[in-house]
């Protein structure tokens, strides 16, 4: 698209979020239910795209993407008359007679920005947030998922016009272009080093954002983990979708005491849950390019494989493969991985574990398989990152009753559920004050008896 194109658009949002038509709530969850009705339909055209672009199953695209911004959906639809509504807060005695109350306002024309490794429910489910608050929202999917920005085009283009909601494709000059306008709030999903850029975009206009970036999340297993059923939920988490995923597991901490059989029991599962040769499953993804492709095979020291480490550059494949023996200074360490490679490190003590994930920029997310519960107050409360599982992986983003975000260097803001309503929405504070009574002690020339009642009010 040119930057006219980009112009008018913006323009053209913004006029058409001045008539008001987004405010009703019967407007906001009509938008929604044509949103559920053309991704029902176009469901099969979805996850063809997802298998093109990423080589996702249908039951991955379903279970990861599809379903989860349905069910975003749904519960936006069952909760948004009650998000919407005027939320009355009590009012002190020095403001008598008065009604106090926070009235939720969207912020008005919203940039989405979203990556390629989830580029169907990473796109859909911040647009479901933002247009249940009453937003129009211009999409900008990730130029290395085509297949499916293309789909989600076609889908929008169903249920919206560009005035409401639009797609803009392209690279890098489509997103220079679109971070040169002036939107009311950006919320963009992507890398660190991109999402200072958004960052720095925004603050010429003082725009508010969100930023879901990334980072490097560890994953602790102690001693007293339950070491095949960790195992079993690691190998999940960490190669689902390739590893491609912001908050798969990126590294091991485990313990020396299990070292030995917690890596026995990944080779075991990820043998169970991709076969002996995860290179010819055709439910095992692949990598996005070979961009990507030779910077994962360029972290992989072939001295410490303890698995896997196999690959086929022509289908953007690389097996599940696990690292042992592996130390800080390694190259695995020095970047966020976004890949199927799995590096383990041993401690011996959580309190030295513990110092060291607070001397790193802070993860997206933190994982601890244990069965003590004392460790585990420890470590919620010491540690530093975005959210994460005790005995689990990942799936804290899946439920829309919590938020999902960043912290520090893994970004900022947050989104699901109520959350994401509260993220496109501002909160006006207004007192209604009635004119039937007009109390006079603040009103110069100043008294002694009204200075009694003020401190009286005010204490």
């Amino acid at each position: 698209m040119t930057e006219q194109e980009i112009k008018e658009i913006v323009a053209g949002q913004r006029a058409y979020f001045q008539t008001g038509a987004t405010l009703p709530v019967s407007a906001r969850i009509a938008a929604l239910r044509r949103l559920y009705t053309a991704i029902t339909a176009n469901e099969k055209e979805i996850h063809n795209a997802l298998k093109k672009d990423l080589g996702k199953s249908s039951f991955e695209s379903y279970m990861c993407e599809t379903g989860l911004v349905l069910e975003e959906i749904r519960y936006m639809i069952k909760h948004v008359k009650r998000f919407a509504a005027e939320k009355r807060v009590r009012t002190s005695l020095a403001q008598f007679c008065s009604r106090s109350f926070q009235k939720p306002s969207p912020y008005g024309a919203v940039l989405i920005m979203s990556p390629w490794n989830y580029p169907f429910m990473l796109t859909l489910s911040p647009l479901v947030d933002a247009l249940a608050a009453g937003n129009t929202a211009v999409i900008k999917p990730s130029a290395y998922s085509l297949h499916t920005g293309n789909v989600i085009l076609h889908i929008l283009s169903q249920c919206f016009g560009p005035q409401y909601v639009a797609a803009v494709t392209g690279g890098r000059a489509e997103n220079t272009c679109l971070l040169r306008e002036h939107f009311d709030y950006i919320f963009f999903t992507g890398s660190q080093s991109v999402g200072k850029e958004v960052m720095r975009s925004a603050a010429e206009h003082l725009t508010p954002v969100t930023l879901e970036l990334g980072g490097k999340s560890p994953c602790i297993v102690d001693q007293t983990a339950d070491v095949r059923l960790a195992a079993r939920r690691i190998v999940f988490g960490k190669y689902l979708n390739c590893g491609q995923t912001c908050v798969a597991p990126d590294y091991i901490y485990c313990h020396r005491a299990v070292r030995d059989r917690f890596i026995e029991e990944v080779k075991n599962q990820i043998q169970r849950q991709y076969g002996k040769q995860p290179l010819l499953n055709p439910d095992y993804g692949k990598i996005i390019n070979q961009k990507h492709f030779d910077r994962i095979m360029g972290l992989i020291d072939e001295k410490k494989v303890a698995h896997g480490g196999k690959a086929d550059r022509e289908a953007l494949r690389i097996e599940p493969t696990v690292l042992d023996n592996v130390a800080h200074t390694d190259a695995v360490m020095q970047e966020e991985i976004f890949g199927p490679v799995m590096p383990v490190l041993v401690y011996d003590d959580l309190d030295t574990v513990i110092r060291r994930i607070n001397a790193m920029p802070h993860p997206l997310a933190l994982y601890f398989f244990t069965s003590d519960k004392k460790a585990v107050k420890k470590v919620i409360s010491r540690c530093r990152f975005g959210g994460g599982c005790v005995n689990d992986t990942i799936i804290h983003l899946a439920t829309t009753e919590m938020g999902f975000g960043g912290f520090g260097e893994s970004g900022m803001g947050a989104y699901h559920g109520k959350t994401g309503f509260d993220t496109f929405s501002h909160y006006k504070s207004i007192v209604d004050k009635k004119t039937w009574i007009d109390l006079p002690m603040r009103y110069q020339p100043y008294q002694k008896l009204h200075e009694k009642v003020v401190r009286f009010f005010l204490r």
